[in-house]
């Protein structure tokens, strides 16, 4: 029942018995002359023909619901299962590049351009076969459009033109197409498990070799004289150098904690958090403090968001955790660890440095705020031709301003997104498998964001499939809890916005839950 007795019914707005409760003699005196005004008593109503004016708000709730209709329609379709191949695929010759690990491969080295153009091929196809679109629009998407866009404005203007071209041609646009075909294609929990299963298997291989070639004395960076000898990934490419080789592995750890938390089976339990202990353990040895200060990070999300009912337990344990980490580690890593405060105890001069770089990269990103000295162009404003080591100045210096904003939003949102689907299944038992993986990319999205501040990888294809795995997580979510409310856009959109709360009348916390989460 309505709060007010009197309250009525808006035939095509305010569904159920009664209005809003609080309807003005404005609202009631214009609804009566349209016909369209019935008492919440009166069985035998018929509503006019004619339609009458929605309100604002029902305007935006109409619209809301229509919209979130037509997303539900390319969200609940299976298709896509050749382009889903064709990109696991390519997925495997990107990570794990077999034409290095096996030598009757080695000839086959453009074997990761050859399996990408079939699956953009495969998937455009069937993409426009099936929607009739080149693809969906979730914010995500159209936050790498901006980037790319922003990217080919700064080529005019950039240092070095043909470098900016080459740089945007064989590193970004092949990044943002194949992060679209997964938006695009990963559509089921199975597809979504096969490729977070995929990272791990990739992971465990990384993580052993990073382990024994530390034990065995196997460096692939520096020199005796520069007291600077690092261990490099076993896997050239995405992983030959050791800071991005401990960014990946702190963006995986929390998924394999998570997927370790969800499973009911004690043996697999047991395994993910063996995984989980030898990837932390590959992080130590590459000695990156990057890597460390995002696992830092990825570690006080996961503590403070599986233990929300004991925070003080929780932030206790971190701390321990924390310590004993310290304490297990090689010595020399607790030392380089010491530089990050102190730089002058950084005997291989890395420390001040990157100091001096990244000064020098925020000088550049003021001074040309509109669209940066070009893609892949900083080299040329930077001492001794360097990069900047930091991903959010790095397109800030070479893009602008704006595309930093975007970069960051890019990143932002799917922790929103997260964190609305970790809400409502919080006291679903069927839903362990999606509230946890929830908690878990959070935490892989928040180490990232911390690791990237010491490493020049925007472009590259770390956070983009993180990025993937997020919004595909949230449709899942969505198919299973479809949106029945005038909010449903801005769950799908922006969830926790005030557009959110002025739609349901309130806090996002009292809104009307999908069947199912109670």
């Amino acid at each position: 029942m309505p709060k007010n007795p009197d309250a009525f019914d808006y035939e095509g707005i305010f569904p159920g018995r009664g209005g809003r409760g609080n309807e003005s003699a404005a609202e009631i005196e214009a609804w009566s002359k349209a016909g369209k005004l019935k008492h919440f008593d009166d069985p035998d109503y018929v509503p006019a023909s004619a339609p009458a004016p929605l309100s604002q708000t029902a305007q935006t709730k109409e619209k809301s619901s229509s919209l979130i209709a037509g997303a539900g329609n390319w969200i609940r379709r299976r298709g896509h299962t050749l382009s889903f191949a064709a990109l696991f695929v390519f997925s495997i010759v990107l990570y794990l590049r077999p034409y290095e690990l096996i030598p009757a491969l080695s000839s086959f080295t453009s074997m990761a351009y050859y399996t990408g153009m079939v699956t953009l091929a495969v998937f455009f196809a069937t993409q426009l076969a099936l929607e009739g679109n080149l693809t969906a629009r979730p914010r995500e998407i159209n936050f790498a459009l901006l980037i790319g866009l922003a990217a080919l404005l700064s080529m005019p203007l950039a240092e070095d033109p043909g470098g900016a071209w080459e740089t945007f041609t064989d590193l970004l646009v092949k990044t943002l197409v194949i992060f679209i075909v997964l938006v695009n294609v990963v559509r089921t929990e199975l597809r979504l498990k096969l490729f977070l299963y995929l990272v791990l298997g990739v992971s465990i291989y990384l993580s052993i070799s990073a382990i024994n070639d530390y034990r065995a004395g196997v460096f692939a960076t520096g020199a005796a004289e520069t007291f600077d000898l690092r261990i490099g990934g076993r896997i050239k490419g995405l992983f030959e150098n050791s800071n991005d080789l401990a960014l990946h592995l702190v963006s995986m750890i929390p998924i394999a904690v998570a997927l370790g938390i969800a499973g009911r089976n004690p043996l697999k339990k047991l395994v993910y958090f063996g995984i989980t202990a030898l990837m932390a353990g590959a992080v130590i040895v590459t000695f990156s403090r990057g890597g460390f200060i995002g696992l830092v990070a990825a570690g006080f999300v996961l503590f403070r968001r599986l233990g929300k009912k004991n925070r003080v337990a929780t932030t206790g344990a971190l701390v321990f955790t924390v310590i004993l980490f310290i304490a297990l580690a090689p010595g020399a890593f607790s030392n380089r660890l010491g530089t990050i405060f102190n730089s002058a105890a950084d005997l291989t001069g890395s420390s001040s440095q990157r100091t001096e770089v990244l000064k020098r990269s925020i000088w550049v990103t003021l001074r040309y705020p509109i669209t940066g000295v070009g893609i892949g162009n900083f080299r040329h404003k930077s001492p001794r031709n360097l990069e900047t080591h930091n991903a959010y100045t790095q397109v800030g210096a070479e893009m602008g301003i704006a595309a930093m904003v975007i970069y960051i939003m890019f990143l932002v949102h799917p922790i929103r997104r997260m964190r609305l689907v970790e809400r409502e299944t919080d006291t679903s038992p069927d839903q362990r498998t999606l509230h946890y993986l929830a908690i878990g990319l959070q935490a892989s999205l928040v180490g990232y964001m911390f690791s990237s501040f010491f490493g020049a990888v925007a472009y590259y294809w770390y956070v983009y499939y993180l990025v993937g795995y997020a919004v595909v997580l949230h449709r899942l979510y969505i198919i299973k809890f479809p949106p029945a409310d005038g909010y449903a856009r801005e769950r799908w959109e922006a969830p926790f916005s005030k557009k959110t709360q002025r739609l349901i009348g309130g806090d996002t916390a009292t809104a009307a839950e999908p069947a199912g989460v109670k």
